[in-house]
């Protein structure tokens, strides 16, 4: 069984309804334990807020500057005052996941927080996908492949790994192929902080066919993270998610918005103008390249054969197994083109 501790002290853990969402997930990222109370002025409880919260509001549509009660898990599980033993049987109900349990008077008002003991490490090994050709960047990827191109004073291979280690990542797989010896030139002059393994490609095996190519018997979930992508995103959140919801795998995904130029003209099926919307922003989830899947998955990767993620995906989503969708609202930018290269080289300066 779990252990359990009590927070009394909840001034840094309670927030108003009107805050706003990204407020409140500024308070919740700068807690130990990252949760938010939302409360009505009498300090009665309306709901919790975690990341997972947050990203499923923004599934939903909600925005970052809306007010964090349409964000909350309202129908959370709670402990009364009074009752050790029933607190403590919902706080060891594994099904539920519980992390923290609020505990009510009789009036509905918080007076402490039991908090589960020992928790999951998160990730523990990750495949970085850097064996492309990077021909969208021309010339730029003649000479070096693009994984190796630099952001600021280091290359985007760097950053990819760096997060990975901060996270505490144990293992990373790196697929090469093109211009492979730098790549793995690089990797064996780096002070590396966890073990880095080198995945050969002989011939381009797509967005997920390196995935056969790892021969060990590890049945954790593991991290797919194209080697392009440059984010900050919260890898214990991204795992929590995913074990919290049992799911198979999730998918990382950004927003992406076109703002269309000119007045969208809509019509009924016999042809006459229902209204006209003038510039209307477009707004989309896209693939973000970052993959956290179950063993089920890695096990339909056929050793050797090229396969790109959205066939993976399809396969495993048509024999039954559980995809979900996890937004990131953290930094991220895909380094694939001129534009974003040129992009992420002025973030990075201005964030000096």
């Amino acid at each position: 069984m779990p252990g359990m501790n009590r927070l009394t002290r909840l001034d840094d853990y309670i927030c108003p309804p009107d805050l706003s969402v990204r407020d409140a997930l500024a308070r919740l990222n700068a807690t130990e334990h990252l949760f938010q109370l939302v409360v009505d002025p009498a300090g009665r409880l309306l709901g919790t807020l975690t990341d997972g919260d947050v990203r499923r509001a923004l599934l939903r549509g909600v925005s970052l500057d809306a007010p964090v009660e349409e964000s909350i898990h309202s129908d959370m599980l709670v402990g009364r005052v009074g009752d050790e033993k029933g607190n403590l049987t919902h706080l060891e109900t594994d099904d539920r996941l519980v992390t923290f349990l609020p505990v009510l008077d009789e009036d509905g008002v918080v007076v402490e927080v039991l908090l589960r003991g020992a928790q999951s490490a998160g990730i523990d090994r990750a495949l970085v996908m850097a064996g492309g050709f990077g021909k969208r960047l021309g010339e730029r990827t003649r000479e070096t492949p693009k994984p190796l191109l630099l952001v600021g004073d280091r290359p985007i291979l760097d950053h990819v790994l760096t997060n990975l280690e901060d996270f505490g990542v144990r293992v990373s797989h790196v697929s090469v192929h093109y211009h492979g010896d730098q790549i793995r030139e690089y990797i064996a002059q780096r002070q590396n902080h966890m073990i880095v393994e080198i995945v050969e490609e002989d011939e381009p095996l797509g967005t997920a066919g390196a995935l056969g190519q790892i021969s060990d018997h590890d049945r954790s979930p593991i991290l797919v993270i194209n080697g392009d992508v440059i984010t900050n995103v919260d890898l214990a959140a991204l795992h929590e998610f995913h074990v919290r919801h049992s799911l198979d795998a999730t998918v990382g995904v950004a927003r992406y918005d076109i703002d269309v130029p000119f007045g969208v003209v809509h019509h009924g099926p016999d042809g006459l103008l229902t209204g006209i919307e003038e510039k209307p922003r477009i707004s989309n989830f896209i693939a973000a390249g970052v993959y956290y899947l179950s063993q089920e998955f890695v096990a339909l990767v056929p050793e050797g054969r090229s396969m790109d993620m959205p066939e993976l995906l399809n396969q495993g989503r048509e024999i039954g197994l559980r995809i979900g969708l996890f937004p990131i609202h953290e930094y991220w930018t895909d380094v694939g083109r001129p534009a974003d290269l040129a992009a992420a080289e002025a973030s990075y300066e201005s964030a000096k």
